[in-house]
């Protein structure tokens, strides 16, 4: 774990931090994004700081627009970004990887939006 994990009790703390920092050069594709719809494609990244911080396993399920990636944490499911969609999502829990989400992002967007959020010192 990094540490952010320091940083951050809960995932719902988690989220009132992450949820200011979203951008369109953090989302995936870059410039898909509105700040109308902060967590709008930014599934993938925001699960792999969520798991850097509170362990756990990633899922992912499909949706309309393509593979949804999400949390859970000591048997709690965790989607910081299910606010994107303006549908219930299809939760089907599929197993998925890092790889696979770091995959739908990049290691730059995942190194930017960590940076960004120790640079917060948001607690």
């Amino acid at each position: 774990m990094s540490t952010l994990a320091h940083s951050f009790t809960t995932p719902l703390e988690l989220y009132r931090a992450i949820a200011r920092l979203w951008s369109a050069d953090t989302s995936s594709p870059t410039g898909a994004w509105s700040p109308a719809n902060p967590a709008q494609n930014h599934c993938s990244i925001t699960a792999l700081i969520v798991q850097d911080c509170f362990g756990g396993d990633l899922l992912s399920t499909k949706t309309a627009g393509g593979t949804h990636f999400y949390n859970v944490i000591h048997g709690v499911k965790w989607d910081l970004t299910a606010s994107q969609f303006a549908e219930p999502i299809p939760y089907d829990d599929t197993p998925s990887t890092r790889a696979a989400a770091l995959a739908d992002t990049s290691a730059e967007k995942y190194r930017l939006l960590k940076e960004r959020l120790a640079a917060a010192g948001l607690r």
